[in-house]
């Protein structure tokens, strides 16, 4: 009863205080005469339902307890007057009227009161208010206090200037998504709004922090007000989790989790729109790489791999051509795609019908932690199979990490040799690591071959040793890939050592036949640059031999030599050489090519000095006073079979 007496009582005093200051207008103001300390806080007061009406709380320390409360809005209609109270909770949680306040005059939209107790009289003071659990509400009239036009949360709930902002995709439900916005309270505490797109009017949305990333998955662990269909909005007052554990803004910002805005409380399981937060945010740094199509035609894609905060990793696998309602184990394996290696990381099966596979990557399979940077730098691979029980076959493939192709690259024919029909060429991609990818594309090899191929030291007119086996060519496909590491004996050889090597290429026919040589091609310093100089090569002292001498200028700038003759008969050997002089005058040998091959016409020899030892590049041979002499054979050098001016006889 007592209570009753002095709510009534105290209430009594807020109106006589009113009718006092209004009294007072045209004279002197009982605040005004108030002694302030000069401490103040002002707290914003927000146009609510689109009331146009807006402004400020200012709140001023007095002497003796008292805090001068100043309420400043905009908007307010000239003959209105709008009560004003302050309320325990938040806003958003809503509560009971603690202090009523001195109504808002809406001709100067203005009003001041002193405060020093509660309307239940419990004493309050301004350092006690600036701290208060409470909200502002400034409503229509009298007559219609639940229109609320202004409100503003002030206190421990007023907002301390500290936000983080996350993007909620569209996920089951086409057309929602939006932005969850944390807010940090002057208390420690967070306001959450979450505000959504295309949701339906009417609706009611269950929303929900979970445990771990979305690719993961997890319990819920913090729920929010549900998301107003109508509105699009929700807004919840966070200070503990579900548990009961309090929970601060920094914890949530720096929380390892994701939000569920679902469907219906009906139906849960269907999401309309989600989003990582906390440690789980995307950093913005991504990586893609291309999934090229393997043994089943029409599928391929990418492999994106996105940094969160945590320093680990989303990785999304997105192809194009699987077949509805497949699901197709992927993984990421040890080395390259052309050497193949052990699994170490698994990822989530595509679905086939979506194409899409999420993954967050935390660590190996074998337990050990992997950051984003560690697959950035992984010497990998990743396979996405048929099926779990066909991971054999792979329908998509591609090299990631050091393995990536940085797209220099460069090609050499590989020309046809003792078999006819078969050619081809073979490709050097540069790494990031610095090594290669080597292909060898051959046409013309018959299904079921297998043929050896090797980089030889020296050019191909030269010959020499085998220095790097690469995997043998499929003679179904015609094709080999092959990443280099090192030479057969162990030396490093990375891309650019290749594009220098003084070295041929040679694809034998089988293992068993691998003196049967079926394309063949000069490479690195070897490569011929596309400069050349034919010289004639006359019939002489045999009826119907002639042809032709051709030099061809190397990277290296030396030369490679073709004589080709016709009419020479089969299985004959006929020396050639570089004579000094002309060939009207005559002179000796200064230069050996090797023997023309009488079956084809056909000799190649490597220029690089004369048989004395001295230097005899390309360009020497372009003014070399000289000519060549083609003979019958090696017991009858004095029969010659062809002759040509060459160099300064020209």
């Amino acid at each position: 009863m007592k209570n009753l007496q002095r709510r009534h009582f105290n209430f009594l005093w807020v109106i006589l205080g009113f009718f006092v200051f209004s009294s007072c207008l045209d004279d002197e103001n009982p605040a005004d005469s108030l002694e302030l300390t000069g401490e103040s806080m002002t707290y914003q007061l927000l146009e609510n339902g689109n009331s146009g009406v807006s402004g400020t709380a200012i709140f001023e320390e007095g002497e003796d307890g008292y805090t001068k409360i100043t309420l400043e809005l905009n908007g307010t209609p000239e003959n209105g007057v709008h009560p004003a109270h302050i309320h325990f909770n938040s806003a958003a949680e809503g509560g009971d009227i603690a202090i009523s306040l001195v109504s808002v005059d809406g001709r100067s939209g203005s009003s001041t009161t002193l405060v020093n107790s509660q309307d239940d009289g419990t004493p309050i003071n301004y350092d006690q208010l600036i701290n208060f659990n409470g909200y502002i509400n400034i409503h229509l009239s009298n007559g219609e206090l639940a229109t609320i036009v202004a409100q503003g949360n002030i206190g421990g709930n007023a907002l301390e200037g500290s936000s983080k902002e996350y993007s909620l995709s569209s996920k089951d439900i086409p057309g929602i998504s939006g932005t969850i916005l944390f807010e940090k309270k002057m208390d420690g505490t967070t306001r959450t709004t979450i505000s959504l797109e295309g949701t339906p009017d009417g609706g009611s949305h269950p929303a929900h922090i979970h445990n771990n990333s979305a690719a993961e998955g997890g319990a819920i662990a913090i729920s929010f007000n549900p998301v107003n269909g109508s509105t699009g909005m929700s807004q919840t007052e966070i200070s503990m989790t579900d548990e009961g554990d309090p929970v601060t803004y920094e914890d949530i910002i720096n929380m390892d989790g994701y939000v569920n805005v679902h469907a219906s409380a009906s139906d849960l399981k269907t999401l309309a729109a989600q989003g990582d937060i906390g440690i789980n945010e995307l950093t913005g740094e991504s990586k893609t790489y291309m999934l090229a199509e393997k043994a089943v035609p029409g599928i391929s894609g990418t492999v994106t791999f996105e940094k969160r905060v945590s320093g680990y990793t989303l990785a999304t696998l997105d192809l194009v051509g699987t077949p509805e309602e497949g699901n197709h184990p992927a993984h990421i394996h040890d080395n390259t795609a052309a050497e193949g290696g052990g699994i170490a990381i698994s990822f989530k099966p595509v679905d086939g019908t979506t194409g899409m596979s999420m993954t967050t990557i935390r660590e190996t399979d074998g337990g050990m932690e992997v950051s984003y940077e560690d697959i950035l730098n992984y010497d990998g691979y990743v396979n996405v199979h048929l099926s779990a029980s066909a991971l054999g076959t792979i329908v998509a493939q591609g090299d990631i990490g050091q393995n990536e192709l940085t797209g220099n690259a460069k090609t050499y024919p590989l020309d046809e040799r003792m078999v006819p029909g078969i050619r081809g060429s073979i490709t050097f991609e540069e790494r990031t690591n610095g090594l290669s990818l080597a292909t060898i594309q051959l046409e013309g090899t018959s299904d079921g071959g297998t043929h050896p191929a090797h980089i030889h030291a020296n050019s191909a007119a030269e010959g020499g040793d085998i220095v790097v086996t690469f995997n043998s060519v499929d003679g179904t496909t015609g094709m080999s890939q092959t990443t280099i590491r090192q030479t057969n004996s162990g030396d490093p050889m990375p891309y650019a050592d290749i594009l220098e090597v003084d070295g041929y290429v040679n694809v034998h026919r089988s293992p068993s036949e691998l003196g049967t040589i079926v394309a063949q091609g000069d490479i690195g310093q070897n490569e011929l640059t596309g400069n050349s100089k034919v010289y004639t090569l006359n019939e002489f002292a045999v009826q119907g031999i002639s042809g032709t001498i051709t030099f061809e200028e190397r990277k290296n700038g030396l030369a490679q030599a073709t004589i080709s003759l016709i009419g020479t008969p089969d299985g004959g050997m006929h020396p050639a050489h570089i004579h000094a002089n002309s060939a009207a005058e005559g002179g000796g040998i200064i230069f050996s090519f090797n023997k023309v091959d009488g079956t084809t016409g056909m000799s190649r020899t490597h220029v690089e000095m004369l048989d004395n030892g001295g230097a005899f590049n390309y360009q020497d041979v372009l003014t070399v006073d000289g000519y060549v002499n083609v003979h019958l054979s090696e017991g009858d050098l004095e029969t010659i079979v062809a002759q040509g001016n060459i160099g300064a006889n020209e």
